[in-house]
């Protein structure tokens, strides 16, 4: 065998160890979150080797060069240990992102991105939470390192000493001829084959049910195909502007009949509160609280993680990309937010957050969106109360953010954003063993958030402007994952609670079972404050008659009308069920009723539209 063609062998062996390592870690993926998927088929194991090798295929492209360019100076010792160095740790550091999704998955629910990878605004954070990691999942990295090690011990090296010929003009030509054809061979991998378009995040889909969608992908991939992009979202064309407004317009027009309420408005974000955590022992004050509010029976969260949810629930604004608006190249966006609807008013606004200064870009996105100051864990004034990894301790934060608001002009708008309900759960020394543990990890610190929930109320209605305030409590997103089967489906890993409490209006108190979701708070806001206003908002009051839900994850958007939800990725309806009586999503009827696939459709298609549009062409206010 010649010496190029054992260099050809050599790559050729190298990139097949990679695909190998790659299946190894879908199967470790799937069994360690084997509640999370459904049955794993063959046609989520092709599929997801065509991902697979896409994602190895553009990694290596550099590699495959360097092992096939003509020239004898790569076979020299020297030559041959930097490539095989190179190859190992670039190939090493993609392989760890897939490990990293084995856990970090069950917390967003899809493969991360490079936004997400690079855990932009989490800076001061980062340490704190490895080391929580490592110590929480630390099967996870002693799997990783044994692969590691067992990847450089199987990495084939040319280790015979090569009888170097001289390279002739004909081998030149043969070689750049042979190197050329492996590369086109390797892009059309890289690209998924020979289709017209390159396999995109949304392909998933294709190769196995809604479900395993996130099983068939793999890290890398979702990485490199937001790796330099500004957004991920393109202008689509399903109807025209005419056909488009008449089917839907986000923009509200909210013509109260009575006469403007000046009230306070304090918005309680609460970290992880999925309905999963509520009312199953560990929740008694919020609870109770629910008895005493308007309460949204069918309440959704728009997005997976913490920053999705802040754009959704204070300027009306879905998360519908793969990255989050607040990290995406179009968060500088000029927007209808409450803040700035309310400053109009009069109203002096502000956002708190116990965590680092900077964390998850709250600080930047809230100043953005015209709030006047932001409190983080720099302005915290009180006993110590850091918990070592995240921030200042639920309670302290809450007592801190209660006698602060007494020191504000009213009327104020003021928003808090809990932290000790978010991994790693830390309970303080002086309240451990004080809360039920709950059948879930994250559920002990669930009570505790409670209980300081229940403080803050307690010291808040001693204060001059608690009665002249509205209340709006909801959740960022749903946890990891509860424990019961209806919580792991589309619908369940996004139902949250939402409740307006207002102590001095007895009678708005009840039960709403209309859908609603946390674009839906801030138009509600307005409209019980009877502000006479035009807004862009992709959300509806809780006084329309409209009654949809939309939300979005790698590549499908799910839609929710009445009691039916459609799933709609690549242009088409992948499933519609009655979410209301087949809880668990297992009576697909898109080819039984296509009369409401098609109308459901429609709406789906222009709401998408229209959002697409609206954020390209910096459309979001009037």
């Amino acid at each position: 065998m010649t010496n190029y063609k054992k260099s050809t062998f050599l790559f050729l062996k190298r990139f097949l160890l990679i695909v190998l390592i790659y299946q190894l870690s879908r199967i470790l993926f799937y069994f360690i979150n084997l509640e999370l998927f459904d049955r794993f088929t063959f046609q989520n194991f092709t599929g997801g080797l065509l991902f697979d090798l896409a994602a190895i295929s553009y990694i290596n492209i550099t590699f495959l060069i360097a092992h096939l360019i003509p020239g004898n100076f790569k076979y020299n010792s020297t030559y041959q240990m930097i490539l095989k160095i190179t190859f190992y740790i670039v190939n090493l550091i993609f392989i760890a992102t897939n490990f990293i999704d084995i856990i970090y998955y069950r917390f967003t629910g899809r493969r991360s991105t490079f936004a997400m990878i690079t855990a932009k605004g989490m800076k001061q954070e980062i340490p704190g939470l490895l080391s929580s990691f490592f110590k929480e999942f630390w099967y996870i990295v002693i799997i990783f390192l044994i692969l590691s090690l067992l990847l450089w011990k199987l990495i084939p090296a040319l280790n015979e000493k090569m009888i170097l010929k001289k390279i002739t003009k004909k081998d030149y030509l043969k070689k750049s001829v042979f190197i050329c054809t492996s590369l086109i061979i390797i892009i059309i991998l890289g690209r998924g084959g020979l289709q017209k378009k390159p396999i995109k995040i949304v392909d998933g889909i294709k190769y196995g049910n809604l479900n395993n969608a996130g099983l068939v992908l793999n890290t890398p991939f979702t990485i490199l195909k937001t790796l330099t992009k500004k957004d991920d979202i393109e202008k689509v064309n399903y109807f025209t502007s005419e056909e488009l407004k008449s089917i839907y317009n986000p923009v509200v027009s909210i013509q109260p009949d009575q006469s403007f309420t000046k009230k306070n408005v304090v918005i309680l974000i609460l970290e992880s509160f999925g309905n999963e955590n509520i009312k199953r022992g560990q929740t008694p004050f919020l609870d109770s609280l629910i008895t005493k509010s308007y309460y949204f029976k069918s309440g959704f969260a728009n997005g997976k993680i913490s920053i999705d949810a802040v754009p959704s629930i204070l300027s009306s604004i879905p998360s519908l990309m793969n990255n989050s608006f607040i990290t995406s190249g179009y968060s500088l966006n000029k927007t209808n937010s409450i803040s700035e609807i309310l400053k109009k008013q009069g109203y002096q606004t502000s956002f708190f957050h116990g965590a680092f200064n900077g964390s998850q870009n709250f600080d930047q996105y809230t100043k953005i969106a015209g709030f006047d100051e932001y409190y983080g864990k720099d302005q915290y004034q009180g006993e110590d109360a850091f918990d070592g990894k995240w921030g200042v301790f639920d309670q302290e934060f809450l007592q801190y953010f209660a006698l602060k608001l007494s020191t504000f002009k009213q009327p104020f708008l003021t928003s808090l954003f809990t932290i000790s309900s978010h991994n790693p759960y830390i309970i303080p020394e002086k309240h451990k063993g004080k809360f039920p543990k709950g059948t879930t990890i994250i559920q002990e610190s669930i009570a505790y958030t409670d209980f300081a929930l229940r403080e803050f109320f307690n010291t808040a209605q001693k204060q001059n402007w608690y009665n002249n305030t509205l209340f709006v409590i909801t959740a960022d997103h749903t946890s990891s994952g509860g424990d019961r089967d209806i919580d792991k489906t589309n619908i369940g890993k996004f139902r949250i609670h939402i409740l307006f409490f207002d102590p001095s209006n007895p009678e708005f108190v009840g039960v709403n079972e209309k859908n609603f979701q946390q674009i839906d708070i801030m138009p509600s806001i307005v409209d019980y404050l009877n502000i006479t206003t035009k807004i862009v908002s992709f959300g509806k009051s809780y006084k329309t008659k409209e009654n949809f839900v939309v939300y979005y994850l790698q590549g499908t958007y799910h839609c929710i009308i009445d009691d039916d939800y459609l799933a709609f990725a690549n242009n088409q309806t992948v499933g519609l069920y009655n979410w209301k009586t087949d809880i668990l999503l297992k009576k697909n009827l898109m080819n039984i009723d296509k009369i409401k696939v098609q109308k459901y459709e429609k709406f789906i298609k222009a709401y998408i539209q229209t959002f697409n549009e609206r954020v390209i062409n910096n459309e979001l206010s009037l």
